[in-house]
C-alpha cells in the first residue's frame, strides 16, 4: 500500500504543465510587458544588464587576446543567458504577485528548486562546452591562413577567402542555439515557479515549441536580433537589452503554461 502512494505521489510530482496555443504575434506582447517591468525595476533590472554587459566585455576581452576561441566565447555566452536571468524572471514574478519588490529575495529565489535549477544549470554548462569544442574543430577544419588576428578577420572575411569557415560557424552554432532554445524557452521560470524537477521543464519548453511552432521561430528570431544588436554596440546594449529579453520571457512562460 505504501509503495502505491509512494508511486502515485510521483506521477503527480512529475505531471506535464499543460501548454497553451497562441498567436503569432505574441512575442510583441511580451516585449511590451518586458519593457513595462524593466520601467518599474529600473535599478535592480539595468544593474543585472550591467553586470551581464561586463561579463560579455571580459568574454570579448579574453577573445581579443585569444583570437581563436572569441565565437567559442561569446556564443557560449548565449548559450547560459537563461540561467544568468533567473532574478530577473523572479522580479517579474514579484511584480506580478502584488508584493514589494525586493532585490536580494529575488538573487535567491533560485534557493526554491535548488537541485532542478542547478541541473538545468549543468545541462547549460555541457552546451558551452560542446559548442567550444564544435567551434575549435570547426576552425581548425577551415582556418588554413596564420595565426588568427580580429583585428584583420573582417578583411579576410569580405575577401572571401575563408566564406565557408563563416557558414560553417553559422551552421553549428545556429543548429546548437536552436536546441539549447528549444529546451530552455520556458524551462528557467517554470523551474523557479513551480516545484518540477528539470526534466519536465525541458519537456515543457520542447512542447511549447511543438505547439507554437511560428511564434517560437518569431520569439527566437527576436532574441537573436536583439542579442547581435548588444554585441555590435560592445556590450553596452546589453545593459537594457538584456533585463528586456528577461523580463518578457517570464511574461512568454506565463503565455505559454496554464497556471
Amino acid at each position: 500500500m505504501s509503495q502505491l502512494l509512494a508511486e502515485s505521489e510521483s506521477s503527480e510530482s512529475i505531471a506535464m504543465p499543460r501548454v497553451r496555443q497562441v498567436g503569432i504575434d505574441r512575442p510583441w506582447v511580451w516585449l511590451r510587458r518586458g519593457g513595462a517591468d524593466l520601467l518599474r525595476t529600473p535599478a535592480q533590472s539595468l544593474g543585472t544588464g550591467a553586470l551581464v554587459a561586463a561579463i560579455g566585455l571580459a568574454l570579448g576581452g579574453a577573445g581579443w587576446q585569444a583570437s581563436y576561441m572569441a565565437p567559442a566565447l561569446l556564443g557560449g555566452f548565449l548559450l547560459v543567458a537563461p540561467f544568468l536571468a533567473i532574478v530577473l524572471y523572479a522580479l517579474s514574478r514579484q511584480l506580478e504577485q502584488g508584493g514589494v519588490v525586493d532585490g536580494v529575495q529575488a538573487w535567491r529565489a533560485w534557493r526554491a528548486n535548488a537541485g532542478s535549477i542547478a541541473l538545468f544549470g549543468l545541462m547549460l554548462a555541457l552546451a558551452y562546452i560542446v559548442w567550444e569544442r564544435l567551434a575549435a574543430i570547426v576552425f581548425a577544419l577551415f582556418y588554413e591562413g596564420q595565426p588568427l588576428q580580429l583585428s584583420r578577420w573582417p578583411l579576410e572575411l569580405m575577401s572571401g577567402q575563408y566564406t565557408m569557415l563563416l557558414l560553417a560557424f553559422v551552421c553549428v552554432g545556429a543548429a546548437l542555439a536552436a536546441l539549447v532554445f528549444a529546451l530552455g524557452v520556458v524551462s528557467a521560470p517554470l523551474l523557479i515557479d513551480r516545484p518540477v524537477d528539470a526534466i519536465t521543464a525541458m519537456l515543457t519548453s520542447l512542447q511549447c515549441c511543438r505547439v507554437n511552432g511560428a511564434a517560437m521561430l518569431l520569439w527566437a528570431a527576436l532574441i537573436a536580433g536583439l542579442t547581435a544588436l548588444g554585441f555590435v554596440t560592445l556590450m553596452l546594449g546589453l545593459v537594457v537589452i538584456f533585463p528586456l529579453l528577461a523580463h518578457a520571457s517570464w511574461h512568454a512562460y506565463r503565455d505559454l503554461v496554464e497556471p
